[in-house]
């Protein structure tokens, strides 16, 4: 199958939200105290009192861990760069095209995306900064080179945006899953590119290993949780545009109404970034060169901060 992995994890994390969690973005941990009963959590946004803490810390997962008193796996990035490929070459692909695995990736792919578009990648360069995040000449050229030999007439079509990703690679060959009842804590590190599939998993792993430091959760009724439904981003989903509305983005199809929304709630975006993800504005062929300017204007008038801020200018 094929996942829309912008609005999945939002919508987890606004499930969250309407369920009672407090989110503090932006706030690193510094350090951890661990008392007899409450562990107080150091961090750049003010001290956290926790009974229990869950480390899903991604690629700073081995630092907490160590903050912890904790070792057992280092975390050094494996970056994977990506070439996207522009909506008319999705002809071109009805499937996945997936090479044969080796021992440290699952290769290079060719994939359909539910936004339209065809994807290649990503390559797989373990690296040592956490924060490396550009493309590379080398990488897209061998994604180019690979692109050729599985579908060659890919590369006859325009490219509409190339990325780069960083997992959150270890020493180990598997996640790091782990707990330790005294400090009330549990690990779940090392997790890489099927974090999105094995969310729901890695959910119950957490809870079990909850349950061995000493947490008994309250059972409840379904009925009681506050269930939280997104609008799909997918091609294959009843899009906004579809029922009216002034079309702010047309490479996406995108609407004021929709960049308003995601300017609100209870997640609401806060950079271009954060609507390009719950909306796909700026995400299409011509990367924002048309629709920018309306798209910050739309943001702007929605949460009342200018126009340059939205653009991240001082």
């Amino acid at each position: 199958h094929i996942i829309d992995p912008w609005t999945t994890p939002l919508a987890f994390a606004h499930e969250a939200v309407a369920n009672g969690t407090v989110p503090r973005l932006g706030a690193s941990v510094i350090g951890a105290d661990i008392g007899a009963e409450v562990t107080t959590l150091d961090t750049t946004a003010g001290p956290v009192r926790a009974r229990y803490v869950v480390n899903a810390g991604g690629l700073g997962g081995d630092i907490l861990h160590r903050a912890f008193g904790f070792d057992g796996f280092t975390i050094r990035p494996r970056r994977g760069e990506l070439i996207v490929f522009d909506k008319l070459a999705r002809p071109l692909v009805r499937r996945t095209i997936l090479p044969v695995p080796t021992s440290v990736t699952k290769g290079v792919l060719v994939a359909p995306t539910v936004f339209g578009n065809v994807m290649l990648g990503p390559t797989a360069d373990d690296i040592d900064d956490r924060q490396a995040t550009a493309t590379t000449g080398d990488g897209l050229s061998g994604l180019l080179d690979k692109g050729r030999r599985i579908v060659p007439h890919l590369l006859d079509h325009e490219v509409t945006a190339t990325y780069a990703g960083l997992r959150a690679a270890t020493e180990h060959s598997d996640y790091v899953l782990t707990h330790d009842a005294t400090a009330r804590y549990v690990c779940l590190g090392g997790i890489r590119s099927t974090g999105l599939s094995a969310s729901m998993a890695l959910a119950e792993v957490a809870l079990d290993r909850l349950r061995a430091c000493g947490l008994d959760p309250a059972p409840k009724d379904p009925a009681e949780l506050v269930a939280v439904r997104l609008q799909p981003l997918g091609e294959a989903g009843d899009r906004p545009y579809l029922h009216g509305g002034r079309v702010v983005c047309h490479c996406e199809k995108v609407t004021e109404s929709e960049i308003t929304g995601a300017c609100s709630g209870p997640l609401p975006a806060v950079d271009l970034d954060g609507i390009r993800r719950r909306t796909r504005a700026l995400a299409g062929r011509c990367q924002g060169f048309h629709c920018l300017a309306d798209v910050v204007g739309c943001a702007a008038r929605a949460d009342g901060r200018s126009a340059s801020t939205w653009m991240g200018l001082p």
